[in-house]
């Protein structure tokens, strides 16, 4: 994992009870009975080659199955992950349905050693959360961005 480049689209919204965020819940069997720290700002690796802005909007698509949104982008930096990964993130207002979210999936070996292969969902769920609620579930790492963001947008 060390060296990995992921790249991603935050999405936030206003409403009467302040900013939120849409994150995504990490699918496979590892995260499955997990909440805190679960939960992550939809993301995906990229090559080198590629900018990351046009990897973040690649992999919008691929993990929510939806074209990511027209609009201003805020870059919130990036961030290095406990495993390694270098995380940059881009903000974007926006407002979508959970339910319209179609996951890609991934395949791997479930049990383990087990010689089955298994699909599973790249996010199993999604959901809307205000910035306190975000910061206890989100990957520890990227509770920078959440802040970041609220630097950038009035609550």
């Amino acid at each position: 994992m060390t060296g990995a480049r992921s790249a991603g689209l935050l999405l936030f919204r206003h409403t009467p009870e302040g900013l939120e965020v849409l994150l995504g819940h990490m699918g496979g069997p590892f995260f499955a009975r997990r909440d805190t720290g679960a939960w992550t700002v939809p993301k995906g690796e990229y090559d080198p080659a590629e900018p990351a802005r046009d990897a973040a909007r690649r992999e919008f698509q691929e993990e929510l199955g939806l074209p990511p949104p027209d609009g201003e982008t805020i870059a919130l930096g990036e961030v290095r992950q406990r495993g390694g990964k270098t995380v940059t993130v881009w903000a974007v207002e926006a407002d979508l349905d959970p339910a319209t979210v179609v996951p890609g999936t991934f395949t791997m070996e479930w049990p383990p050693r087990s010689g089955r292969m298994r699909e599973f969902p790249e996010l199993d769920r999604v959901a809307w959360f205000g910035l306190e609620r975000a910061r206890e579930v989100i990957v520890t790492a990227q509770a920078a961005f959440l802040d970041r963001l609220a630097e950038h947008s009035p609550l």
